[in-house]
């Protein structure tokens, strides 16, 4: 990866948070809620979906990959945490301020790299061997699948007023 890249990597990487603070901030508790079927997250555990993702995943990668040689990285549960933390019963502002804070130390730990570092291995958990590339190509196709989603649910409930 080019550093003009990363550069632009980590700044898609840090406008997530103001990006689903767009889509969130006129919407009712109902609304931030509401699923299309019970498999689906709402626009409010998809949140909390991120910022858990972020804290217990990523942060957590990151830093094992810079200071690690070959490290074990686990995989978290989405689905499972979810059920488990009844993400639908938090608090929107509260779970998006925790996943800016945590948003921030991934980007801290990224900013500076030295050459080199982006191809430092690790294996994850279900998923095999990646680069620390990969774990950044991961967050953005990550955070990209989740805004759309977000986007989605909020079109369909324009749709059903």
């Amino acid at each position: 990866m080019k550093p003009e890249e990363l550069v632009r990597f980590l700044t898609t990487l840090g406008e997530t948070p103001d990006r689903i603070l767009q889509i969130t901030q006129d919407l009712d508790p109902q609304a931030l809620t509401w699923k299309p079927s019970s498999e689906d997250f709402s626009i409010l555990e998809n949140v909390c979906h991120l910022r858990d993702i972020e804290a217990e995943g990523y942060n957590v990668r990151i830093e094992k990959l810079l200071t690690e040689e070959h490290p074990r990285l686990a995989d978290v549960d989405g689905a499972r945490l979810a059920r488990e933390r009844d993400y639908n019963a938090q608090d929107l502002m509260a779970a998006l301020q925790i996943f800016r804070v945590a948003r921030v130390r991934s980007l801290q730990l990224l900013k500076g790299i030295k050459p080199g570092a982006l191809e430092r291995e690790g294996e994850l958990e279900t998923v095999g061997r990646i680069t620390l590339e990969g774990i950044l190509l991961m967050m953005v196709e990550h955070d990209r699948g989740h805004i759309d989603e977000m986007t989605q649910l909020v079109d369909n409930l324009v749709e059903k007023e």
